[in-house]
Formats: C-alpha cells, sequence, structure tokens
C-alpha cells in the first residue's frame, strides 16, 4: 500500500506522541528536528524530506517501546520504503535506507563517535551489524546516497533534545511535495 503525503500526516499525527525509543522526544519530535536540522543545513527538498521520514518505518511497524531492549531490530530503515517508493525518488529513499549502514560506518571512521551514542543507539548498533570492518565502511562510502545518508544520521543523532522548537509538521509539507516522484 502506498502513502500519500496526507497519509504520512495522519501517521505522525495518530502515532507521534509515542516517545522515541530511550530517548527524551517524541517520535514526531524527533522527525522534526531531524528536517529541522537539514533544513538550516541548507540540504535540498529531497534530503528534508528523507530526514523527516526516515524513522518513519518505527511508526509502520510498531514493535512497542524500546524494541531494542528486548533485543528486536524493526529494521525501520527498510519498512517504509515500499510504502514511501510509489510516492518518492531514490534521492529520498536512498538515505532512509542507508541511515542505519551511516551510524555502522561513522562508528567505524570517526573516532569519539560511537561513545556519544545513546545508549538505544549503542543495541541498535550491535542488532544492526555492529561497526563496520574497513572493507564494509570503504564499500559503504561509496555507494550512491551514502554521503547523503552520513548527513542524515548525523542529524539524526542531534535531534533528540527535549521541548527544542522547531516550525510545525504542516511546513515540511510543501517540501515533501517538491520531492515527489516526477514533481
Amino acid at each position: 500500500m502506498a502513502l500519500t503525503i496526507p497519509d504520512i500526516c495522519v501517521l505522525f499525527e495518530r502515532n507521534g506522541d509515542r516517545m522515541y525509543s530511550g530517548e527524551p522526544v517524541t517520535q514526531l519530535a524527533h522527525a522534526l528536528q531531524t528536517a529541522h536540522a537539514a533544513e538550516a543545513a541548507g540540504a535540498d527538498t529531497a534530503l528534508i524530506t528523507a530526514a523527516l521520514l526516515h524513522d518513519l518505518g518505527h511508526l509502520l511497524n510498531d514493535q512497542g517501546e524500546t524494541p531494542t531492549a528486548r533485543g528486536i531490530d524493526d529494521v525501520h530503515q527498510y519498512f517504509a520504503l515500499p510504502f514511501l517508493r510509489p510516492l518518492f525518488d531514490d534521492d529520498v529513499l536512498e538515505p532512509i535506507r542507508l541511515h542505519v549502514e551511516a551510524k555502522r560506518y561513522l562508528c567505524a571512521t570517526r573516532p569519539g563517535y560511537r561513545d556519544a551514542l545513546s545508549a538505544d543507539s549503542v543495541r541498535s548498533l550491535a542488532l544492526q551489524g555492529g561497526v563496520h570492518t574497513p572493507a564494509e565502511a570503504h564499500a559503504f562510502i561509496a555507494l550512491p546516497g551514502a554521503n547523503a545518508a552520513v548527513l542524515l544520521r548525523q542529524w539524526d543523532d542531534g535531534a533528540k533534545i527535549a521541548d527544542r522548537a522547531t516550525p510545525a509538521l504542516a511546513h515540511y509539507v510543501p517540501i515533501m511535495e517538491a520531492s515527489r516522484r516526477g514533481r
């Protein structure tokens, strides 16, 4: 089933108040903070849209509160893709698909990165394959969309601040519209 942009807004309105596992923000606040960071950095509409929607799979594949604490990887980076593929091209979808691999890459290539991860991100890292080997890191960064995914991942990591002011979801509707397939 394909989602429309109004469907995405309804999904955030209905389920966005769920807490983001182990963090002091809701799913919606996390999405808005990530998109706001992308916008503030001057990202294009596709990457801002990817930032907003990167964790939509958590809402579509609800595994309850903090599934990593129960040893569950909800594969959220893949789960939303079939719902979004009819709506968006790879410039939106690839950063979403690759943002978990980007965490693995950053752990392998940026000193101190792993040490700065939240407890839930460390648990999910183990479930998602752990830190990249040098060969995995080299192969990852050569993929189309990998650099965008690394940027997204860094915005994602900083988007866990309680009560941080951001634009409302409605602000991002025209940005999502501008990123639609065949725009």
